[in-house]
């Protein structure tokens, strides 16, 4: 018997899948895999067939429309870019940057500020003002306040989690699951820095969807981007009237169209300075990209 599927664990080749019917079915690649140069892949949508005996047969896997490769998850919806309100402290541009993978790969962004209990207003006042043009979420893992929005978001989505180690993402689908009883990490007193927990990349199914945790710190690699592509990773950008110049860096050129929207502060002054960071870095890639 022929069934659909997702594709929630992989283990060697071995495989378990989410079918259809709402049964997890333990399969096994084909062969036939290995010469096509192709990998199954936690959260691909996969066709497997039941066998007589042993274990089902993983047949096809269907066209993704995104794949990430650290950690390695295909078909993602949306990117809960996770940091803490205390400590360890917020790497906006890790935001930043996590923010302009997702959205070249066609994922939504969605920044979170969790440990709401520990902040006080002005953390939480600058988390939203830096975010302003997105969907974002204040969350507490510990007293579960925004947990309801939570669920809501990722109801019906696959959704994967990101961002420093010790930021509570474990704990947040702790919250979220209370079945689940994730390990969660502690701080080093010495380095402020997370111990990972998360040692593989798994989905756990959830409200019709399925919620990825992904490994300690997550970097999304990013392609070389033209200054269009990076423009359309800015929803603040759209915003501004046409620059001057095709190609505008938006950093020293004149007639910027960019640059007047920190005045009338539909840009905080804190996301232009890193984007000026992130554009002049990409600047000398593509200057250097031939070399």
């Amino acid at each position: 018997m022929t069934e659909y599927g997702l594709l929630l664990k992989g283990v060697g080749s071995f495989y378990e899948v989410l079918t259809e019917s709402g049964e997890t079915v333990t399969s096994k690649a084909r062969g036939a895999f290995r010469r096509e140069g192709l990998t199954p892949t936690v959260g691909d949508r996969v066709v497997i067939e039941r066998q007589a005996q042993g274990y089902a047969q993983l047949k096809e896997i269907l066209p993704r429309k995104n794949l990430l490769v650290r950690p390695a998850a295909a078909n993602i919806d949306q990117l809960l870019i996770v940091i803490s309100a205390s400590v360890p402290a917020p790497d906006w541009m890790l935001v930043d940057r996590l923010i302009i993978a997702a959205k070249r790969l066609g994922i939504e962004p969605i920044p979170v500020l969790n440990k709401i209990d520990t902040a006080d207003d002005a953390v939480k006042t600058l988390f939203l003002n830096e975010y302003a043009a997105f969907t974002t979420l204040l969350l507490s893992a510990e007293t579960h306040e925004g947990l309801e929005r939570l669920h809501g978001l990722v109801k019906g989505k696959v959704t994967c989690l990101a961002g420093q180690s010790a930021v509570g993402k474990s704990s947040l689908l702790n919250a979220l699951i209370p079945e689940l009883h994730l390990p969660t990490g502690t701080l080093s007193e010495k380095t402020e820095r997370g111990r990972h927990t998360t040692r593989h990349a798994e989905l756990l199914p959830y409200a019709g969807g399925a919620v990825l945790d992904t490994p300690g710190f997550s970097l999304f690699e990013t392609d070389l981007l033209e200054q269009n592509e990076l423009d359309a990773c800015y929803p603040e950008f759209q915003q501004a009237f046409p620059c001057r110049f095709p190609g505008c860096m938006h950093v020293s050129e004149p007639d910027c169209g960019v640059k007047p929207l920190l005045s009338d502060g539909t840009l905080s002054k804190g996301r232009y300075e890193r984007y000026v960071e992130i554009a002049k870095e990409y600047q000398i890639r593509r200057k250097h990209r031939y070399d």
